[in-house]
């Protein structure tokens, strides 16, 4: 019995600290003994034309976008949301579940290093696709989990791997992440891009964010770039 209200604690606990507790901008602080709750990383514009494009979402675009980031041939991951059809959301609007819009990534990929199927199997091998409506503590329909395509072949590429998945029996319980075809990104506030590499001490990126993309970068190491350890 002490067990079980331990363990119920600590998921209230963990439930506390989620993605859309920290709603406030935060200006950058670091500390004269080189710890800091927010790290600046100052980025020179990119010219990404040359590079496709693929829309995901599971769970907070925070770890999203940190998960495939890491990725060799991804360029680029931007925080945003999509999925639904209120124009211009806010960051408050979607966490709060006013949208029908889900927090989502928009990743830059060079095709001739990493294919649109590897990509897919970055999605699937770095969440829950058996959470319906939320994502580890982050709970409710503006953190579901959506494998966006762009045309038929990415569809196909999709199910597929869907289907494997289910073949192999990799989950006990059903999938239940949505097949949508894509529409519209609304790219997030610049305070959320990058977060997690800026702000390492928040207490969602420590607890939540940084497990989640260890624990890919441990099951998938030969997709990792050579910079990441």
């Amino acid at each position: 019995m002490k067990l079980i209200k331990l363990n119920s604690l600590l998921f209230l606990c963990l439930f506390s600290i989620s993605c859309q507790s920290s709603t406030k901008k935060q200006t950058s602080t670091v500390a004269t003994d080189g710890t800091s709750s927010k790290v600046e990383l100052k980025k020179t514009p990119q010219d990404l034309s040359k590079y496709e494009t693929a829309y995901f979402a599971s769970g907070c675009f925070w770890c999203v976008e940190a998960v495939f980031e890491s990725v060799k041939g991804v360029k680029e991951a931007v925080s945003g949301y999509s999925g639904g059809i209120e124009k211009n959301p806010t960051y408050q609007q979607v966490g709060a579940g006013n949208t029908s819009h889900a927090e989502a990534v928009m990743v830059y990929y060079d095709p001739k290093i990493v294919s649109f199927e590897t990509l897919v199997r970055v999605f699937f091998g770095s969440q829950d696709p058996t959470q319906y409506n939320g994502q580890g503590p982050d709970i409710g329909a503006q953190y579901r989990s959506i494998a966006f395509y762009k045309n038929d072949e990415e569809k196909e590429i999709i199910e597929r791997y869907i289907k494997q998945l289910e073949d192999k029996e990799i989950y006990s319980k059903p999938i239940v992440t949505q097949v949508a075809p894509f529409d519209k990104f609304w790219k997030a506030e610049d305070y959320h891009q990058d977060y997690e590499k800026r702000n390492p001490n928040n207490p969602y990126v420590k607890n939540v964010s940084i497990p989640r993309l260890k624990r890919f970068q441990k099951k998938y190491p030969e997709l990792l770039k050579d910079n990441v350890h």
